[in-house]
């Protein structure tokens, strides 16, 4: 159920909330990095490949993602997602494989195995090339990170993946890879994906598509605003959004008709304190 709008935005002339946490993908706004990262994803599904996404905290990984499954075919490219700090390699076999029907052995090896099976019987009887996508990648145990080496041995050696895995994390999971330990597992890797924070006349067109999908069609913020909420935002969609929300609101409540730098400067102090 969505959430009653507040009479102060209402009073703007928004019909509903706007920046919401997970658009409507004919609503999602795209930008350059955005749409840089689909390609780079569409290349590693294209390639059955192993994929590596990172980005800043609120940089839009998880719209990244909708995206990139929006429009694929589930019956053709069914997908997993897996986002777990704790995850060991029994746990992600066990999530594939009760995705699928099938009930999880009690061991690791055991159940790699099975993982391995299923994957083949998936892609020769059934011609499906499912999606795995771990999340949250910064976090594994360097165990998970060394087992990511095993999740495409499923063919011989000179066959193709019959599946696409991708790992999301923040950026520091690409100094995680850069390490002697793991060098097994970076050099699996077919794309690497870095989505960038929006440049400054991008944040003001996200700010008018949101407004605009909210309701409103004519100017809200003022140019001096906007250069300011980009500099507070640093370009990420997340921070962005809930600073332009609490700057809307808070000039609302000042009855001014414009949202001007002060109500810019007061949103950023309330959600840092």
């Amino acid at each position: 159920m969505t959430s009653a709008l507040p009479p102060p935005l209402a009073a703007l002339g928004l019909r509903a909330f706007p920046f919401p946490k997970a658009p409507e993908q004919d609503a999602l706004f795209h930008w350059s990095a955005l749409d840089e990262v689909l390609a780079r994803m569409g290349f590693a599904l294209a390639a059955s490949g192993f994929a590596l996404l990172t980005g800043d905290v609120g940089c839009g990984k998880s719209s990244a993602l909708r995206a990139f499954l929006h429009g694929l075919d589930p019956n053709l490219h069914p997908a997993v997602y897996v986002a777990d700090s704790r995850l060991t390699p029994l746990h992600l076999y066990g999530r594939v494989l009760t995705h699928f029907g099938v009930m999880p052995p009690a061991s690791a090896g055991r159940a790699r195995e099975q993982f391995q099976a299923l994957l083949r019987d998936l892609a020769a009887a059934q011609g499906k090339r499912p999606l795995l996508l771990i999340d949250e990648g910064q976090a594994l145990s360097p165990d998970m990170v060394q087992e990511l080496r095993y999740l495409q041995n499923v063919q011989d050696c000179d066959a193709a993946s019959p599946f696409t895995l991708v790992l999301c994390g923040q950026p520091e999971l690409r100094a995680i890879l850069r390490f002697k330990s793991f060098e097994a597992v970076a050099q699996r890797l077919t794309v690497r994906c870095h989505l960038a924070p929006l440049e400054p006349r991008e944040t003001a067109a996200f700010v008018v598509h949101s407004l605009r999908q909210a309701g409103i069609d004519r100017p809200l913020f003022t140019e001096a605003a906007l250069e300011l909420l980009h500099a507070q935002s640093r370009g990420l969609c997340r921070r962005i959004g809930n600073l332009a929300t609490h700057a809307l609101l808070d000039a609302a409540l000042q009855k001014t008709p414009l949202v001007e730098e002060s109500s810019v400067r007061r949103a950023a102090a309330e959600l840092d304190e």
